[in-house]
């Protein structure tokens, strides 16, 4: 079975406003590092974003492991929202929080907001966190306030809360913009080893044409809102990165 099922999504900010997804339709499987690339504008992070509706599609179905995500009410699309992780472009940590307890909060859709508040967690929840702090190279940072660490450090927190969901399919959404290339590769490659690891499959929305051709096995080429490709990584060539980006400096 496939672990994401995209049919005709349609989607735009406002009602009178321009479509910013035209009827794109396209397959996940679980083994898949899938990347979507194109224009600032294309509609690379809208796409991201309406698989867990965290944007409003106008029309269209998102079926994840089975689940019309876009026919679910709110209760239940919490529940389905706790088996998708997501990375964020600006890492979306909460500054004044640890590490740790940063981390934690990925474990929200299952604690219930009353104990996050308060931090009472259980103990596998925090030694689970533990152990995902080392393996992305955190474990003496756990203290530490969010707000002190480096670029690289918070993206790395970043993909910790996400994993700690033992989440079924990630969610990238620019997740080396604001970070240098070196850096850049170091957290594409520790998600990719990561969703190897775990057996997860990836959705990641990337500007960076190197970066996405490097790590994803599959790529979706968007340009003003329209599927113009859906293939093999190792299909895309200059003539296909011409037709996505048309008059872009690339």
């Amino acid at each position: 079975m496939k672990t994401l099922e995209v049919i005709d999504l349609r989607a735009k900010y406002e009602r009178s406003g321009p479509e910013i997804l035209k009827r794109i339709s396209f397959n996940l499987d679980p083994d898949d590092f899938l990347a979507i690339i194109g224009p600032s504008g294309a509609g690379k992070s809208t796409l991201i974003r309406c698989i867990n509706r965290l944007v409003e599609p106008i029309s269209g179905d998102v079926i994840f492991n089975g689940v019309n995500v876009t026919k679910l009410r709110q209760r239940e699309l919490r529940k389905i929202r706790s088996k998708m992780g997501m990375i964020y472009q600006e890492f979306n940590l909460v500054d004044r929080m640890s590490v740790m307890d940063n981390v934690l909060s990925g474990r929200l859709g299952y604690t219930g907001s009353f104990r996050s508040v308060f931090r009472i967690y259980p103990k596998s929840d925090i030694r689970k966190a533990l152990e995902i702090l080392e393996k992305v190279g955190l474990s003496d940072f756990v203290d530490k306030r969010a707000d002190e660490l480096s670029g690289g450090q918070r993206q790395r927190v970043g993909i910790a809360r996400a994993l700690i969901q033992d989440p079924k399919l990630l969610l990238v959404d620019e997740p080396t913009s604001s970070l240098d290339p070196k850096i850049s590769r170091e957290i594409m490659g520790m998600i990719k080893k990561m969703s190897k690891e775990d057996g997860v499959p990836v959705l990641c929305n990337m500007h960076d044409v190197n970066l996405a051709l490097e790590f994803s096995n599959r790529v979706i080429g968007l340009q003003d809102g329209v599927k113009m490709f859906d293939g093999p990584t190792k299909s895309v060539d200059k003539k296909t990165l011409e037709d996505i980006y048309a008059f872009e400096v690339l």
